[in-house]
């Protein structure tokens, strides 16, 4: 362990160091950048997709993740996260602000830094997704605090629970984060949009998209993005990053088309929403699997995952509850599909039993719904009625941009 002080011990000094593999640290620096790419292409997906007069107050949800959880994640998260598990959660002192771990090179072949800043990027983005499911009603405060505890006391035991030596650690498969980050995410996004209510006027008052332009770009980000998402998690430069790579642009071509051809057979017309619904569910379905999975599997995760999403956002109407953004139809429910039936699909493996596979990844599911819902709750709550979360039907009827903000998304323009 390193000192308060952040002084190494000789211990430490004396542990033999792998060499640095260049072609690996040089992916690994390009994977971090494209994760960080998809925290503004969410901005700009979501962004697109709420009225005039909250634009900016959504979009300001991914960038304040972005500042909140970066801080949060080099002091305290990685530690928590990757350090010796105690059962619950992980900690080594020198992984505490990271004042340990300066020389430090990975069994991969690459610097321990380029490691914890990539990880960051995917404690970054889960919060910043839950905002999507009471986008247009939540004060900016009350977001802040709620995304820090969650962070803390959600996506970091989760995290080690799944990757970091915890109790699920080689057991369920995850290889990027279908358990830890989009079932988690869409399970509080649900809790939060039954506890925090409808917004105002919903679903009476039509609330239409202010710039499905802006939305097709944030798409667009997010598919690139995704490659480093999914290959990057191989944590190498070989045969899995190309298995995970070749294996997500499979998955998010087959659910945008499944999308497009479930809206024409309903509708005889293809949407710009649908198209990236598709492309989403797609994404999601195959990022628990993206290394563990043949061609054909991806394929039919992106079928199975775009018809069950489709009809999971339909759903949303009929059972009353306002995830205005879709957090938990997409997310939630495509990480679901994607923990289980990968199981159907799993690459040959010497020694792997599909039924005990199954079981363990229905374990980690049910692990991760049970653990965020309950615990999200309890952060709602404690948020709600000490700083605040919910806006009145005034401030929502103002719009969060002028508001929470004091600015305007399109210059002058406030409009509804």
């Amino acid at each position: 362990m390193g000192s308060a002080l952040g002084l190494p011990l000789a211990a430490h000094a004396q542990d033999p160091q792998p060499a640095i593999d260049t072609g690996v640290t040089a992916w690994m620096l390009v994977s971090t950048a494209l994760v960080l790419l998809m925290v503004p292409g969410l901005a700009l997906f979501y962004g697109g997709l709420v009225r005039t007069k909250n634009v900016i107050g959504t979009m300001m949800h991914s960038f304040a993740a972005m500042a909140i959880i970066g801080v949060l994640w080099f002091s305290v998260g990685y530690a928590m996260t990757f350090g010796t598990s105690h059962g619950f959660i992980g900690w080594d002192n020198d992984k505490f602000f990271l004042q340990g771990i300066d020389n430090n090179i990975r069994a991969s072949g690459i610097p321990e830094y380029v490691f914890v800043m990539f990880q960051g990027k995917f404690a970054i983005i889960t919060p910043a997704l839950i905002a999507g499911s009471f986008a247009e009603r939540v004060r900016f405060r009350g977001y802040c605090v709620f995304i820090a505890l969650w962070s803390l006391l959600v996506y970091n035991p989760l995290a080690h629970w799944v990757w970091g030596g915890g109790f699920l650690t080689g057991l369920a498969i995850d290889f990027a984060g279908g358990t830890v980050i989009h079932i988690s995410a869409g399970i509080a996004g649900l809790v939060a949009a039954l506890y925090l209510g409808k917004r105002k006027g919903y679903p009476h008052t039509a609330m239409h998209p202010n710039n499905l332009v802006m939305t097709l770009l944030g798409a667009g980000l997010l598919w690139v993005g995704w490659f480093g998402f999914n290959a990057g998690s191989s944590e190498a430069s070989g045969l899995k990053t190309a298995q995970a790579l070749a294996m997500t642009q499979i998955a998010a071509a087959t659910g945008a088309l499944t999308w497009i051809v479930i809206e024409g057979f309903f509708h005889r017309k293809a949407t710009s929403l649908g198209l990236m619904s598709g492309i989403l569910a797609g994404l999601v379905v195959i990022t628990p699997a993206a290394g563990d999975v043949l061609p054909v599997g991806a394929f039919a995760l992106g079928v199975i995952a775009s018809v069950i999403c489709y009809f999971a956002v339909l759903a949303k109407s009929k059972f009353g509850y306002d995830d205005t953004l879709d957090v938990f139809g997409i997310h939630g429910v495509a990480g679901i599909v994607g923990g289980v039936g990968l199981t159907f699909f799993l690459r040959p493996m010497e020694g792997r039993v599909f039924s005990t596979q199954l079981f363990y990844q229905v374990e980690g599911i049910a692990v991760s719904i049970g653990y965020s819902a309950v615990v999200t709750l309890i952060l709602l709550v404690l948020v709600e009625k000490t700083l605040g979360l919910r806006m009145t039907d005034k401030e929502q009827s103002v719009g969060m941009d002028h508001t929470l903000h004091g600015e305007a998304g399109y210059g002058l323009l406030n409009l509804n």
